[in-house]
């Protein structure tokens, strides 16, 4: 797919649903009582996954446009699997359903395709392990396959060496099942939307500073979900209305929960025409219009405990850099090697070809702002966040920008570069 500058993006758009949130919703769903309704359901490769995953557990689930409609199992009411189930691309199914099968009466095998079977697993078989599971790396490199045998759980206290929602949510998800009380406490805060979502499902789960605890339920009951605009498929049309000249953008319905809005900081903290409207909570999350401007950029320094807050959006971060004055340092950002692709690399070598001034570093990239971007060929290593943010590179750099493996965006924004084209008015 080519890309090409533009000189204007005009125009509002409403983004699809959130990822986490449509993932946690058919999961919480799938094991409580009763009727669970999601709205604004992310119809994503990923959240399909997830969908697949416990149909072939036996849950009920309707799948209608933008509606799907589970009828729960309860807590021990899932049933084993005839087949293997496949995760397909999603490293936040392969996580957070261990947890669930963990403590589940029959045993099944997790795989997915070659991305996950690279991905890092180990950072869930530990945590759960001390909870007495039976769970195991096929192929004893500590990635997918798993086979995990149903097993008696206790509760443990965690302290994980990562700030990482995926993990903390498997061993709060093991938890509500064992023996006892279970706590996670991470470096820095995550993402919470488990902590969130589980308690509105009827949980008994707390929170404190960056220490998360959950004891054991009989059962949970089903609810109805509004699933908000995903901030990290927002990001993508935020930055793109602040580098491309003479435009402004409206993007409704986004998700702004403090555990995810570090990319707003940023912005404001680079000078960047921001503005929330319309703020509102929804389903217990915080819900706003963004509206966006061409903008005149400031280099700033990332890092620390903002960093879990924005990790999926470095990559269009890093095309906002590009375009800054000075230079842009993002550190305390390793977990970006471990992501769909080396983040990290691959950011550093397609930006490199465009003529950008961007070097690696152990833990991020410093990029020096300003420098004229021309179009290239991107690999974009079937990582959709690497995708979507090159081609909004391609719409700030002179000549013609090629995206291989456009079609990875399936995966989490599957109507993208429509939304895209519309924007530009091409």
């Amino acid at each position: 797919m080519i890309f090409t500058k533009k000189s204007s993006m005009k125009g509002k758009i409403s983004i699809p649903g959130d990822k986490s949130i449509s993932h946690r919703a058919i999961m919480f769903g799938s094991i409580a009582e009763g009727t669970t309704e999601i709205t604004n359901f992310l119809q994503g490769a990923d959240c399909l996954s997830t969908i697949d995953c416990f149909s072939k557990m036996g849950v009920e689930i309707e799948n209608k446009a933008d509606k799907v409609t589970i009828k729960g199992n309860g807590l021990h009411g899932l049933k084993a699997p005839k087949e293997m189930l496949d995760v397909g691309n999603s490293g936040t199914t392969t996580r957070l359903i261990s947890g669930i099968l963990a403590a589940q009466s029959f045993s099944c095998t997790l795989n997915g395709d070659e991305s996950i079977q690279k991905r890092p697993m180990k950072r869930i078989i530990k945590p759960l392990s001390l909870m007495g599971a039976d769970i195991k790396s096929m192929r004893g490199n500590d990635c997918a396959p798993l086979e995990i045998h149903g097993t008696t759980l206790h509760g443990i206290h965690y302290d994980s060496p990562v700030a990482s929602a995926q993990v903390k949510s498997a061993i709060l998800l093991a938890g509500l099942y064992a023996k006892g009380e279970t706590s996670v406490t991470e470096p820095y805060l995550s993402r919470n939307h488990t902590e969130l979502m589980l308690k509105c499902f009827g949980a008994d789960i707390s929170s404190n500073d960056t220490t998360a605890t959950i004891k054991p339920v009989t059962r949970l009951t089903g609810q109805k979900v509004i699933v908000p605009g995903d901030i990290s498929s927002a990001a993508y049309f935020i930055v793109a209305g602040l580098v491309v000249p003479n435009s402004e953008i409206l993007i409704e319905n986004v998700g702004i929960n403090p555990t995810r809005d570090g990319i707003i900081r940023i912005v404001k903290q680079m000078g960047g025409n921001i503005e929330l409207l319309n703020e509102r909570t929804v389903a217990g999350e915080a819900v706003a219009d963004i509206f966006v401007k061409s903008s005149d950029l400031k280099a700033v320094t990332i890092s620390g405990n903002i960093i879990p807050t924005l990790i999926d959006e470095i990559p269009i971060i890093a095309i906002l850099a590009c375009m800054a004055e000075g230079e842009t340092v993002i550190k305390d950002a390793a977990e970006l090697k471990v992501k769909e692709s080396n983040r990290i690399d691959v950011m550093v070598n397609n930006l490199s070809k465009m003529g950008a001034d961007i070097r690696a570093t152990d833990d991020g990239m410093i990029i020096t702002g300003c420098k004229p971007l021309h179009g290239a060929t991107i690999n974009s290593n079937a990582d959709h966040r690497i995708a979507m943010s090159f081609a909004i590179a391609g719409l700030v750099a002179d000549g013609e920008t090629e995206i291989v493996d456009a079609d990875c965006v399936k995966i989490s924004y599957p109507d993208f570069y429509n939304d895209l084209e519309y924007l530009v008015g091409a």
